[in-house]
């Protein structure tokens, strides 16, 4: 794998690689991956391609990812390709095939990653409405389907906005909390998704200590103004 693309500057999850799995955020360093923005194709294309080369030099030459809209759905992934798989209006991915990186795109949202020791992956982008419409809970459950039960699963909630950063109405508190408050608030929602994981039977939840407005000299932020956005990629090492 070339020193110069994007795993070079990531910040990777380090307790996955006890199980071989290889699991990291891209940084500024590296470039948006955004597909939305005005920047040159080129130039963004240019990064995904070195993106699926160190994804390839890993043992991954397929790389899943989608059009994210917040919501709850996922898509499960089989072997037997090769490429960069761009599908529509999923949040997640899981998959329990060797060779099959997942990807989810973020800035500020949180890049919510599982795995467990039979292979099994799954990797979430996980806003307030997807929080509140229960992707979490329902990337756990899939999970359990192939073989990967809640209690033994690695949960790492990756950089995001935290909780002193991202102030939200009261329609986003009552979504996410149930509460009805009448005032606006600040909300952590790597918190929110932590006690939700323990609540779905996780033991092994960890959660990075990046903030994507604090340390916007790392990371892009949408609350911070940028357009950017930066990647967290779940693989498994051959």
């Amino acid at each position: 794998m070339g020193t110069d693309g994007p795993f070079a500057t990531a910040i990777a999850v380090e307790e996955f690689a006890a199980i071989g799995v290889v699991a990291f955020t891209t940084t500024r360093a590296a470039g948006s991956f955004g597909l939305g923005s005005t920047e040159p194709v080129a130039d963004v294309m240019h990064r995904w391609s070195a993106l699926m080369d160190d994804c390839r030099a890993l043992g991954a030459p397929a790389l899943a990812t989608a059009g994210q809209v917040h919501g709850a759905e996922l898509e499960e992934h089989k072997s037997g390709w090769r490429g960069w798989l761009r599908g529509k209006d999923r949040d997640g991915h899981i998959t329990n095939a060797a060779g099959v990186a997942l990807a989810v795109t973020v800035a500020d949202c949180t890049p919510v990653f599982l795995a467990h020791r039979n292979g099994a992956l799954g990797m979430l982008h996980a806003g307030w409405r997807g929080t509140a419409a229960g992707i979490l809970e329902h990337g756990i459950a899939a999970m359990a389907r192939l073989g990967a039960p809640a209690a033994e699963l690695l949960v790492h909630l990756g950089p995001s906005i935290c909780g002193s950063c991202y102030e939200v109405g009261p329609e986003v508190i009552e979504a996410i909390r149930g509460e009805r408050v009448t005032d606006k608030m600040l909300l952590d929602v790597r918190g929110n998704l932590a006690d939700r994981a323990e609540r779905a039977g996780a033991r092994n939840v960890t959660i990075s200590r990046w903030c994507t407005r604090c340390d916007r000299d790392r990371l892009f932020s949408h609350r911070g103004g940028d357009s950017g956005r930066q990647l967290g990629v779940l693989l498994r090492s051959p």
